[in-house]
């Protein structure tokens, strides 16, 4: 193992500050809240709480404590659970690689959009074709998908302690902060519409809280369940390799199992906050129609809805995409950086030279990707029915296909070759209390399998085909 990886984070909190910021990504600040406005608001959340501290506790305590007992990342950590199950670490490391082809393509779109209303041009933004013509566009998503690329590489080249933790320090108390006074600020709101309807922003975070059962047939709750699951992964970095190599930076000192639920807590509060801060002015602004937008909310929606605030619209808009950039940058450190690791296992090169080579490999892969939608431009139809491009191909893969996979497979691993007695030693070292064990227990060796067995059906869209479902 080269040198440099034995750095590690300084203790306790910038492990979790780290870790958060992994978690805390553009899946909370875009993904979480149209799928509660789409899945029934109060029942998503209620769905998605249980989940976190069942499913999402079972991941995530497995990935931390399989990282620093190995102190190794994906491949090699799996490999030395069990020698033959080297291929289970290689498939993990598969998953960021490829995220990082279009992760900083995203970041990219974020900050054209911080341009653009410091520029003074949120009218422009507002317009109906300007995010698709920016997108097509063959210079500009390109610029600004390598900007944020190169800032991504520099942090991850400046190491775990002085690079990651520091960003990490910097930035996630400040988009707390930013997304906090945004949320309160979106309750504020009220607006009437040209059809003399008043709506308020209490009025959508109510929406936004209740429960809504009308039309919840059995499949359409199961649909609503697995929803939730998918977004774990996006939400707690877990699956992704990205999890067991932080969790090899951190010190035997440190308590995992109360920085298993710091980052529980945090990064679910972000998300809640999310919602909170979305939902309502979308509601405000264009109605119960307006949650329809789906993943184009960010966009394409949210800079209607900056434009109909008045005045106050652009500095609004200016917080929401600078706190949406410090998300995507924190995730897209994390996924570049469990690539670098295991890479300098691989390889045994110094980091910044590892760094370097991955830096130009993904710079050319940025620019591909972020073509996708002018030069490089086709359709294909995805196995869940959705049609998509180079981008979406990419993030089906890695989200869709391996990520249940790969969940499914060391739920098996740990459960039933190892047992689970290999992590719950590890929560314990040093006589800490592991005070979720027998849940622990119970979820992975019976119900995190079976559900991440029908999550991987559900995702390749072999589900709908079983029960006839449309």
């Amino acid at each position: 193992m080269a040198k440099e990886k034995k750095g590690g984070f300084s203790g306790q909190f910038g492990f979790v500050i780290a870790a958060a910021g992994s978690a805390v990504g553009v899946g909370n600040i875009w993904r979480f809240p149209y799928l509660a406005a789409r899945d029934g608001g109060g029942l998503f959340l209620i769905i998605y709480l249980i989940l976190v501290v069942t499913f999402g506790f079972t991941l995530l305590t497995s990935d931390i404590a399989i990282g620093r007992k190995t102190q190794k990342s994906s491949i090699y950590a799996y490999a030395q659970m069990r020698p033959k199950w080297k291929f289970l670490g290689v498939i993990t490391f598969l998953v960021p690689v490829l995220i990082m082809t279009y992760y900083a393509v995203i970041g990219g779109w974020i900050t054209k959009y911080i341009f653009v209303y410091l520029m003074g041009d949120g009218a422009a933004a507002a317009g109906d074709g300007y995010f698709t013509a920016f997108i097509t566009s063959k210079v500009s998503p390109v610029v600004f998908g390598l900007i944020f690329m190169l800032v991504t590489a520099f942090i991850v080249y400046n190491g775990v302690e002085k690079g990651i933790e520091r960003c990490s320090r910097f930035m996630m108390p400040i988009l707390f902060v930013m997304i906090i006074i945004i949320a309160i600020y979106a309750l504020t709101l009220s607006h009437t519409g040209a059809d003399g309807v008043t709506r308020t922003g209490l009025e959508g975070f109510a929406y936004y809280l209740k429960p809504d059962l009308s039309g919840v047939t059995p499949s359409r709750f199961f649909s609503i369940l697995l929803d939730a699951m998918g977004q774990l992964f996006f939400s707690l970095s877990v699956s992704m390799g990205i999890m067991i190599t932080y969790g090899s930076y951190v010190k035997k000192d440190v308590d995992l199992n109360q920085s298993v639920t710091q980052i529980e807590i945090f990064d679910t509060l972000v998300a809640f906050l999310a919602g909170m801060m979305i939902i309502p002015s979308i509601y405000v602004f264009s109605g119960l129609d307006g949650m329809n937008a789906g993943p184009s909310l960010i966009f394409i929606s949210l800079p209607k809805v900056f434009t109909a605030m008045g005045k106050i619209g652009p500095v609004i808009a200016v917080l929401f995409f600078v706190m949406a950039a410090f998300a995507a940058l924190t995730s897209c450190v994390s996924v570049l950086e469990a690539i670098t690791a295991n890479c300098m296992e691989i390889t045994h090169k110094p980091r910044k030279k590892v760094t370097l080579v991955l830096t130009v490999i993904y710079c050319v892969m940025t620019a591909i990707v972020a073509l996708g939608y002018s030069i490089f431009y086709f359709e294909i139809k995805l196995p869940n029915g959705a049609t998509g491009q180079l981008l979406d191909i990419m993030d089906y893969v890695s989200n869709n296909l391996l990520m249940p996979i790969i969940s499914l497979l060391s739920t098996i691993l740990i459960g039933w070759i190892v047992g689970p007695k290999w992590v719950a030693d590890e929560m314990e070292y040093g006589g800490k209390k592991f005070r979720r064990k027998r849940m622990y227990y119970v979820m992975i060796r019976f119900v995190c399998p079976i559900m991440m067995f029908i999550l991987s059906l559900q995702s390749t869209g072999l589900l709908a085909k079983i029960f006839g479902w449309n």
